[in-house]
């Protein structure tokens, strides 16, 4: 049987979703090149030749390129090494690179850096030199076996000696098998609980909400609860990062975690820029929980985050209670932020660690180590896309490799074992990733209500997937917040599901009668029903319940999965028709270099770059103009979804109302409208920048208003409005204009934010942005 769109979305419970508006677009940035090449073939070593006199042998001096190659050559294939051209080139040169490591001596390596910055200098001169100087001598073939046969004492005896790159390279050198079997004599729990503890697997709730609803947050939260999962953090990534919108979800967080008496159990926090935190502290002090950043592993690529050391050092030195910070990496966010330096995605989140492991001792200084404030990090790894890897089995080589080097930089490191809908991981696959990974024992996992995730549609993990975590491996949760579960009357004094388990709206009576409500719990009840009809209204699940055993999901609920998951499929390989561009008025069609849409799909980049066919018609356009040159010009993408501008009521009626709003509000609107098939939002910006570059200098703005195809798994179809008004003067300098200065709404749809009044919103905010410039 077969539905129309929005048949689909009421049976699956879905309703509307709302705009957002943000001054950083979190959609993945890439390289503005395409290289797609393999390191040279590496051949034999001679017997006991290290990496440089190898490197001699064949150049007759040192060549650093050659040196980033071989440590890039001895990681297992993944997709963002050859796009850095630095892959090994058969399994061969694979071998050869790391036995060309095992023979180097870690001092050796630390004599002759892949990238040197004001970070890596950093990173080096925190580890612990008496440490370092017991151990530099030894060849990484002898730190390999040292770390497989000693026990934990041992191995923290000498680890924070270990720099970042030495421990980004010892993983190189190591099998799955070898990693987990570090993974279980490795820990480094949080002070006073048992969280990253031997045995102990702990959960971030993730109640993210597309319109940052204060009900979807919360009752993700009590239903994570009625299923004892979420004793980390509740952490929410915010859709608006204004200080009033972070202030409002930190407050209903906090407020859950005050009610039930949990400040020294677990706390709250808002996925927002650290100095958003920051201010919303000031406003209301001590209610932010733990902060949270996003890094990097150079000066360069943090500087995409807007963070420097110094900004991290001050925000850290804020924090001296028992919540510090909260950070989160990912392999391959660097080099999609145009920041690759030329070395592998390994070594790059090694150095992350080295970062956050640095500013971890910061905050231990002069401490007992009961006192010492909460530091963990949270690893992505999928969440970019597969132009950094795209299989099931390089995600748990990505986990696995990443939650050592976590352990061995002494931190608490969970997993967001997740995929992109583009990525060549299903659902079940992720099953099987997650099944994999679990013996090495990381901290924690990310928690939803189902393994979609309505805001950020992407693949991750449910509550119902820790439920059978603990049920097949036996990890426990925090023991503090197990006792909380009890008390609930969610597990009982045996250990074992009361017959609350899955009820949220138990834990939700539970909370209304700490907050001293008389009603029944009929009333209660009902209330709480309510609330949670109207959160299915707008495409947030509530897991309730279970299926044949306690960790299965809810049968209804696991089929509306599946079929957004479908949906999701069709969507990403749907063609835009030469009919449909046929039927856009005025239209100008033109490609970006993506040969076709596998190519588009998997090498974003390619999706960033206009054809020269394309520069050439967008020349030609702007001659037309002569001196008449608009304000704004309008331009169409497919994006990562197609059928969100072909559905019935969706482009044609935007694009009507949008000119009229402009055309009232005094624009001249450029006539034509630019169609680009494989597009993404940096190929906007190349059309501005052919359009409006001038030979004179002027402060004058011009703007582009960009609507693409969203990434899909919502259901809804929705579009994007990505929009720019810098002057010409900016235009001029190429790849200036850029996400930093581009404001976007999103989730736009006949069955979320209207056409029609996303289309006033847009003029709306194209005008603040024209006469601001």
């Amino acid at each position: 049987m077969s539905y129309s769109r929005g048949e689909f979305l009421k049976k699956s419970g879905l309703g509307s979703v709302a705009l957002f508006l943000s001054p950083y677009i979190t959609a993945t940035q890439t390289l503005g090149h395409r290289l797609f090449g393999f390191a040279p073939k590496i051949s034999i070593p001679q017997k006991g030749e290290d990496i440089f006199s190898y490197i001699n042998r064949k150049n007759g001096k040192y060549d650093i390129t050659l040196y980033r190659q071989i440590i890039g050559a001895a990681n297992p294939f993944k997709e963002g090494d050859l796009t850095l051209n630095i892959a090994a080139s058969d399994e061969t040169s694979r071998v050869n690179a790391r036995l060309l490591i095992e023979n180097t001596t870690i001092e050796a390596l630390q004599n002759h850096s892949l990238f040197t910055d004001e970070l890596y200098t950093l990173i080096n001169n925190s580890c612990d030199k008496q440490q370092y100087d017991k151990i530099k001598s030894w060849t990484f073939g002898e730190l390999k076996t040292f770390i497989l046969t000693q026990n934990e004492e041992a191995i923290k005896s000498i680890m924070h000696g270990l720099s970042s790159d030495v421990i980004g390279c010892l993983v190189k050198l190591l099998s799955n098998e070898e990693l987990i079997l570090i993974g279980q004599k490795v820990f480094n729990p949080l002070p006073n609980s048992n969280i990253g503890a031997k045995g102990y697997l702990s959960a971030r709730v993730q109640p993210n909400s597309p319109t940052d609803n204060i009900d979807d947050i919360v009752w993700q939260v009590f239903s994570a609860w009625s299923y004892a999962v979420g004793d980390l953090v509740l952490g929410t990534n915010p859709v608006s990062s204004t200080v009033s919108a972070v202030s409002n979800i930190e407050s209903a967080l906090f407020d859950i975690i005050t009610t039930f008496d949990l400040e020294d159990v677990l706390p709250n926090c808002v996925l927002s820029h650290i100095d958003v935190q920051a201010d919303v502290e000031e406003i209301q002090p001590n209610t932010t929980g733990i902060w949270f950043q996003s890094l990097a592993g150079t000066v360069n690529a943090n500087e995409t985050f807007d963070v420097s050391i110094e900004k991290m050092f001050k925000h850290i030195a804020k924090r001296t209670g028992k919540y510090g910070l909260y950070a989160e990496t990912g392999q391959g966010a660097d080099f999609t932020n145009g920041h690759g330096e030329g070395f592998d995605m390994v070594v790059h989140e090694a150095r992350k660690y080295g970062f956050i492991r640095t500013l971890k001792q910061e905050m231990a200084k002069s401490k007992a180590l009961e006192d010492i404030p909460w530091v963990h990090v949270n690893d992505v790894a999928g969440f970019i896309g597969p132009e950094v890897f795209k299989t099931k089995e390089q995600l748990v080589r990505t986990c696995l490799e990443d939650t050592v080097m976590g352990k061995l930089h002494g931190l608490p490191i969970g997993l967001d074992i997740c995929s992109t809908l583009h990525m060549d991981v299903t659902l079940d696959d992720l099953e099987w990733c997650i099944d994999q990974v679990m013996p090495a024992n990381p901290a924690y996992l990310m928690a939803l209500p189902t393994k979609n995730d309505p805001m950020l549609s992407y693949l991750s993990t449910a509550f119902n997937d820790h439920v059978r975590i603990r049920e097949k491996f036996g990890y426990k949760v925090n023991d503090k917040m197990w006792d909380f579960f009890k008390q609930l009357n969610i597990i009982d004094e045996n250990n074992k599901p009361t017959e609350h388990f899955g009820d949220p709206y138990w834990v939700y009576y539970q909370y209304r009668l700490a907050k001293k409500d008389t009603r029944s719990k009929e009333a209660i009840y009902t209330e709480g029903k309510k609330i949670v009809s109207e959160i299915a209204k707008r495409g947030v699940p509530i897991a309730k319940g279970f299926g044949e055993n306690i960790w299965d999901l809810e049968p209804k609920l696991e089929k509306q999965v599946h079929e957004l998951y479908e949906d999701a499929k069709v969507s990403l390989w749907t063609e835009m028709s030469q009919k449909f561009i046929q039927s856009i008025p005025d239209y100008i069609a033109i490609s970006t270099t993506s040969t076709d849409k596998k190519d588009y799909v998997y090498h974003p980049e390619s999706g960033e770059k206009l054809s020269t066919n394309s520069i050439n018609k967008l020349k030609q356009l702007k001659k037309n103009w002569s001196d008449i040159v608009p304000d704004v010009q309008i331009i169409i993408s497919d994006g990562l979804n197609a059928r969100a501008l072909m559905d019935e009521g969706h482009l044609r009626p935007h694009l009507a109302a949008l000119r009229n709003e402009l055309k009232q509000a005094g624009f001249k609107v450029s006539k034509e409208n630019i169609i680009i098939n494989y597009g993404r939002v940096r190929a906007g910006y190349r059309c501005g920048e052919e359009l409006f570059s001038s030979t004179i200098e002027t402060i004058k703005p011009k703007g582009i208003i960009h609507i693409i195809g969203e990434r899909p798994g919502s259901g809804h179809h929705n579009f994007s409005v990505y929009i720019s008004a810098p002057s010409t003067k900016t235009w001029n300098i190429k790849g200036k204009v850029d996400h930093n200065i581009t404001k976007v709404i999103s989730g736009i749809s006949d069955t979320a934010l209207q056409p029609d009044i996303a289309a006033k919103e847009v003029a709306s905010i194209f005008s603040e942005m024209f006469k601001g410039s």
